[in-house]
């Protein structure tokens, strides 16, 4: 099958539609450029149509390589028939690529082979055939020094045609059905691990049952880490009996001897190597699809959690909070810029809050703070009551800011290069402060893995999981725009068409010449060349430049269609953009070309007329309910507000502002059946919660949406 037809059919797209996509892809351009800057020539495929197009590209790619690596094989063997042949190239599934492959695959000594070295292949061809042979006397013919009985003879026969049932395309495609649609996945716990405290959160699953077929991601997840932690074993279970008869009646044409010793080959060959195989191939492509809805899971979290509102330019002081080593104070102005950084002792053993008071509200004024971050770790409610304590002259809005994936942050190289002259805690706080300012500017110099709103992130593909989360984090900085001159280097790589090499690059050349006055100037920055200024210069934003167009989504190629705009209203392009009464009245259908369509024409009105405004929501302040300080506070039929920390597919998690995060099941979301959760709650939304039920010998919180707040 072409790779256009092939995509076509596992994407469902118009062919004309991703035969122009494969082809922006084969040149190496970027996703976002294709779904924002290319959109005549794609019909105006969104950024998941086109990275599903590019997963069938590459799914059709590995299946080609290893039809290829096959052919090549079995020709070297002197294997490859014609109908052989055939059936390989029609082939569009790796499973049967496999199977087809398998009689003819380089493998260790066999049982089967052994029986072949003692010459009773002929027997065994003549057994299959069932033509009512006197076994006990043909079988006399193939004594020899290790088969000297009949028994034996025919026990080395059965090894042969056991091999020969286990690779038949049939047998093993009516196992792959079975397994896929009736198989049971069973759990029994192991005894001596029962009363070991890691146990305890795997005990649902001690002794469980369920279709494999139905069974949540989630569960097989974490049924799969209680088995690697060896708290439990897992198998797959088949009506035997079913599948026996099913394929007896495939085999055997008659009963006779031969048929009996067909029996005995099939019982062999299933106990030995076809249910084994299959079961283990059935459990991983479960693992796959597990993996799959797992990372989907993540994939969209971190999406949220990127494109959380952002502060925006304003000074802060960002603390992070401890108990006996101290709170680590950081002030940044507008742009992040470390200011000062202190530590204060304001509770036990030191119980100084005093003096921290007085320390907080000195720096809040010497630095003009507009905002105040705690981290949400060990200390951080005590920590928020301090504050809420003083009085400010100039009040600053208070911030409880998460603090996963800080640490990771303040010991990695990204840090050590930004700060060397600094501790991890003061980096630490530093990461806490600049969340605030910008999440997606700061998260992405963290291992999204560590960012703490995954489900069983650790358990799943890695390479995979990788992957989709570059890719997310990749859209969502070339969604909001980066600053060419403020941004990092971290933020800069993964911009369109830069990468890391790049990146580095543009900060040199930023550093070396004070900042960039133009985009134009980025092709003076060492290999850039005009590929890589062309995917990135449109998710670049150059501030206060000449040309005000560099300040905005519309791509420098595009400039001269905005001129043509600005000149027939009598305008300067600057009076344009902002301009929604003549924006608006604007005869786009006149400034099409062959290059420019409507798709691209509606984008450029829509960035005029609000360029440069970063899209997101600005942060809002929180307040958890200040007498919750435990999980012993917490009561059933309480409401108390939350912010959700963490979607599953299971619910949502809530941070109620102590250490445990209480649970909103699926089935409390809403009255009615939940189809997707993310269509009632998001990450780091600000709602109501209803306590249903408190476990605090497992540290658990049953909750129930009552309303969102923000």
């Amino acid at each position: 099958m072409h790779l256009n037809n092939f995509v076509q059919h596992q994407t469902g797209i118009p062919l004309n539609q991703l035969s122009a996509t494969l082809d922006l892809l084969n040149a190496d351009a970027t996703i976002p450029f294709i779904a924002r800057y290319r959109k005549e020539q794609t019909g105006n495929l969104d950024e998941v149509q086109i990275e599903n197009i590019l997963k069938a590209k590459e799914t059709y790619e590995k299946l080609e390589n290893r039809r290829a690596s096959i052919l090549e094989t079995l020709e070297n063997q002197d294997d490859l028939t014609e109908e052989l042949k055939l059936n390989i190239e029609k082939t569009q599934e790796l499973a049967k690529l496999e199977d087809l492959y398998l009689p003819f695959k380089k493998k260790r000594k066999t049982k089967a082979d052994v029986a072949r070295e003692q010459g009773v292949e002929p027997l065994a061809k003549m057994i299959m055939a069932q033509q009512n042979l006197d076994l006990n006397q043909v079988a006399k013919k193939y004594f020899c020094k290790d088969l000297k009985s009949v028994d034996a003879v025919l026990v080395a026969a059965r090894l042969i045609m056991s091999e020969w049932i286990s690779e038949r395309l049939s047998a093993r495609d009516f196992l792959r059905y079975q397994y896929a649609n009736h198989a049971l996945i069973e759990t029994k716990v192991i005894k001596t691990k029962k009363g070991e405290p890691k146990a305890q959160k795997f005990v649902d699953y001690f002794d469980w049952s369920e279709r494999l077929k139905k069974i949540p991601s989630h569960r097989f997840l974490a049924i799969q880490r209680a088995e690697k932690e060896s708290f439990i074993r897992v198998k797959l279970q088949l009506d035997d009996d079913y599948i026996f008869s099913k394929i007896v009646d495939k085999l055997i044409k008659k009963e006779s001897k031969e048929a009996d010793q067909i029996r005995l080959a099939l019982e062999d060959a299933l106990k030995r190597l076809l249910l084994p195989s299959l079961s283990n191939e059935a459990l991983q492509n479960t693992k796959k699809e597990a993996d799959e809805a797992a990372i989907e899971v993540f994939a969209k979290n971190l999406r949220q959690l990127l494109l959380a509102p952002p502060l925006g330019e304003k000074g802060v002081l960002a603390i992070d909070p401890g108990f006996r080593t101290g709170c680590k104070i950081v002030c940044l102005d507008a742009e992040g810029n470390l200011k000062h950084n202190e530590t204060i002792f304001p509770h036990a053993p030191q119980n100084k809050s005093n003096e921290a008071i007085k320390k907080i509200s000195t720096l809040v004024e010497a630095y003009k703070i507009k905002a105040i971050a705690i981290g949400n770790g060990t200390a951080s409610r005590e920590t928020e009551a301090l504050v809420k304590r003083i009085h400010f002259k100039n009040a600053p809005e208070v911030f409880v800011v998460s603090e996963a994936g800080a640490s990771i942050y303040s010991a990695s190289a990204i840090a050590r290069e930004e700060f060397p002259n600094y501790d991890v805690t003061v980096r630490g706080a530093i990461s806490i402060g600049r969340r605030l300012q910008d999440p997606l500017a700061e998260l992405v110099k963290i291992d999204p893995k560590s960012i703490g709103v995954g489900q069983y992130q650790h358990d799943v593909d890695q390479s995979l999981l990788k992957k989709s989360l570059d890719r997310v984090v990749e859209s969502c900085v070339n969604s909001v725009g980066i600053n060419l001159n403020t941004a990092s280097y971290s933020l800069l790589s993964y911009v369109s068409g830069i990468g890391p090499g790049l990146a580095k690059n543009i900060v040199d050349y930023r550093q070396e010449n004070k900042g960039f006055k133009s985009r134009a100037e980025l092709k003076k920055v060492k290999r850039l060349g005009d590929k890589a200024y062309q995917l990135s210069a449109g998710f670049l934003r150059v501030k206060r430049a000449r040309n005000p167009l560099d300040d905005s989504a519309v791509h420098p190629e595009q400039y001269q269609v905005v001129k043509a705009m600005a000149k027939n209203e009598t305008l300067k392009v600057i009076e344009l953009i902002g301009n929604k009464s003549v924006l608006s009245k604007l005869n786009l259908e006149q400034y099409c070309s062959d290059e420019l369509g409507l798709f691209s024409l509606q984008d450029i009105v829509k960035e005029l007329e609000k360029a440069g405004l970063d899209q997101r929501e600005t942060a809002k302040a929180f307040a958890f309910n200040q007498n919750i300080k435990t999980i012993e506070d917490v009561e059933e039929g309480q409401l108390l507000p939350g912010i959700v920390n963490n979607i599953t597919n299971f619910g949502c998690f809530v941070d109620i502002g102590i250490k445990e995060s209480g649970l909103i099941h699926v089935s409390n979301l809403a009255d009615a059946f939940v189809k997707d959760i993310n269509a009632h709650v998001s990450l780091h939304q600000q709602i109501l919660v209803k306590v249903l039920d408190v476990d605090e010998d497992r540290k658990r919180i049953q909750l129930k949406l009552e309303k969102t707040l923000s």
